[in-house]
């Protein structure tokens, strides 16, 4: 069946991770199951012992705030664009970027200022025409999205580049990781590995992509955003209210094949898990094995707002290279201040 060319699709991505500068290494990585995870150079927990992260090894240690951020970003939102810059159309970008959530070490009017010398560096090889930027957190990626896809649907951009960049190894905020007891080590197994990342995903729809020669990648078969109100570093009990409200809305319109594949921002901390495991009570029959989900965290680190963009390539890796195991991919993230996003992918092949 031809798929509509109002169909929304992923025409192109990019990722750059602590386990290599493109999509292609970082997915093969997380396929073969390498870990990232090392001993910062020099920052110490609370307990004497040098912080477990996953860090960008090609960037200088100091480089930090928005430096580091943009120096992080820049190849991979640029790889996103390629088959548009090879294509020669004379089409204009929106740029939809999400950074991690306020929190020490990272000031007010971050996201903005990333954004901002972001878009100076892609504008010297693409048009950019409006978009912005939001501190979404985990949930910050997919959120870009989401919102991406809003902007096509209705009409108000042509081509849109959404996209995650997160870093959480500036000093103040893997101290202040450690004195909420989020590191993970010997004596926090709960805790999570800090790490830092960007990723990218070029979107269009169906009827621009074939009129340009672009080649659809993916399908977005839907996308969905919610809050959960018991939030993680609260007194309140999470029973999977926000991502299972998530799951629901992103269920109502997809087609009723099960769901194949499931990739997710759990990190180790024992909140994510207990809000997936209710999620899914919430939302029964929708999943071949709600259980076979999978954590790149553990390979490339926890890379907050860049996560949802990465899942979407290594779908893309999947599709391209034969290993996917099936049509339908549901990609989900939560962010601390509540937010819950989700989003279906199908395959080139729904696409027409």
């Amino acid at each position: 069946m031809m798929a509509k060319a109002d169909t929304i699709a992923v025409v192109g991505v990019g990722a750059r991770t602590p386990l290599g500068f493109d999509a292609a290494s970082s997915a093969a990585a997380v396929r073969a199951g390498i870990s990232a995870i090392q001993e910062h150079p020099y920052m110490i927990d609370r307990f004497g012992e040098r912080m477990k992260v996953t860090r960008d090894t090609s960037i200088d240690v100091d480089l930090r705030g928005v430096d580091r951020a943009v120096e992080i970003a820049v190849s991979p939102a640029l790889d996103a664009l390629r088959p548009l810059l090879q294509s020669n159309a004379n089409a204009a970008v929106t740029l939809i970027l999400s950074t991690g959530e306020p929190r020490p070490g990272q000031p007010d009017g971050f996201a903005a200022e990333v954004d901002k010398r972001l878009r100076k560096q892609i504008g010297q090889h693409v048009g950019l025409d409006g978009g912005g930027s939001t501190a979404g957190g985990h949930a910050g990626g997919l959120l870009a999205i989401h919102h991406a896809c809003k902007s096509l649907r209705d009409g108000r951009a042509k081509f849109c580049l959404a996209g995650g960049v997160d870093s959480y190894l500036e000093p103040e905020t893997l101290e202040w990781l450690d004195q909420n007891e989020q590191l993970h080590s010997e004596t926090t197994t709960y805790g999570f590995c800090p790490g830092e990342a960007a990723g990218f995903s070029l979107l269009t729809t169906l009827g621009v992509a074939r009129a340009l020669g672009l080649l659809p990648l993916l399908e977005i078969v839907g996308t969905s955003i919610a809050s959960e109100e018991n939030r993680i570093k609260t007194e309140t009990v999470v029973l999977g209210e926000g991502l299972g409200a998530t799951f629901r809305l992103l269920f109502q319109d997809a087609p009723i094949d099960k769901v194949d594949r499931i990739i997710c921002d759990m990190n180790g901390e024992r909140y994510r898990g207990n809000e997936y495991g209710f999620a899914v009570i919430r939302n029964p029959g929708r999943f071949k094995d709600a259980a076979d989900f999978e954590t790149p965290a553990d390979c490339w680190g926890d890379v907050g707002a860049a996560s949802g963009p990465l899942f979407v390539s290594l779908i893309t890796e999947a599709e391209a290279r034969g290993y996917q195991p099936g049509p339908l991919s549901l990609i989900w993230a939560s962010s601390e201040n509540g937010a819950r996003a989700g989003v279906l992918l199908g395959g080139p092949s729904r696409a027409g």
